[in-house]
């Protein structure tokens, strides 16, 4: 049944990641806005996510023996770059169950690519099972970041890295003016039209992009998490951002 109540109201938009039960929340808010979520992405990043995510892997220097972990995969349009982008196995995890019902339905790849429904807090993998970890546009949606970042080094082998395309802030101010106008104002109402959304899902999104960390402060947490050291790469003015964490090739 459609979600017809606000699951954002502006009060708790005043600071959505201090929202005491903000995974419930964002969890909810995603399954009720699996069915176009593809088709708003597309539309409203005016056909650029796709190049964002393609960049992306080739930043990640992905090479035929790599196993992937994609965190917060929703339709596994991520977890889909990696397998085309010759990775050796690829694992798509959310805890939305109708966005994995649209992943499952995306289509088939050459590489082995498998789904699972698991929370990016508890990932249910061994230690060191992968050599990249992965994640677009979810971090920022993590009831904890630094425990997902944590569970994103735990499970990495020695000599991984972590990919996590986000949002971010363009630094040029009339860039970064344009940006923020369109999408706190022209995006939300038309994305909900679209979409057919009730919940507040898109005022939600560029509220949590403007209240979430700058690229330097991202860095630093991954290094806070363990990683050796990082990089980040800006895409489209700014509007996005690769930040990869590398985890360093000696067994501790």
């Amino acid at each position: 049944m459609p979600q017809k109540t606000p699951v954002w109201t502006p009060e708790l938009l005043e600071a959505p990641h201090n929202t005491p039960d903000k995974a419930s929340r964002v969890r909810t808010m995603f399954n009720a806005i699996a069915p176009r979520y593809e088709l708003v992405n597309s539309l409203f990043s005016v056909g650029r996510d796709a190049a964002w995510r393609r960049k992306a892997v080739k930043l990640a220097c992905t090479r035929p023996g790599d196993d992937v972990l994609d965190i917060a995969s929703g339709t596994g349009d991520f977890a889909r770059a990696f397998a085309r982008g010759g990775a050796r196995s690829v694992v798509g995890c959310d805890f939305a169950h109708e966005m994995l019902t649209r992943a499952r339905q995306g289509g088939v790849t050459t590489n082995p690519l498998r789904w699972c429904e698991a929370d990016a807090l508890k990932l249910p993998f061994r230690d060191q099972a992968f050599s990249i970890t992965c994640c677009a546009f979810g971090v920022r949606n993590f009831a904890d970041l630094d425990a997902g970042l944590a569970e994103m080094y735990r499970v990495l082998r020695p000599g991984g890295r972590a990919v996590i395309l986000e949002f971010s802030r363009p630094r040029n101010a009339l860039a970064r003016r344009l940006y923020e106008f369109y999408s706190a104002k022209i995006m939300p109402v038309a994305a909900s039209w679209v979409s057919g959304d009730r919940t507040g899902a898109y005022r939600y999104l560029p509220r949590s992009v403007v209240s979430f960390l700058d690229t330097e402060q991202m860095c630093r947490r991954l290094r806070d998490a363990g990683f050796d050291s990082t990089s980040a790469t800006p895409l489209t003015f700014g509007a996005v951002t690769v930040c990869i964490g590398y985890k360093s090739a000696k067994w501790h």
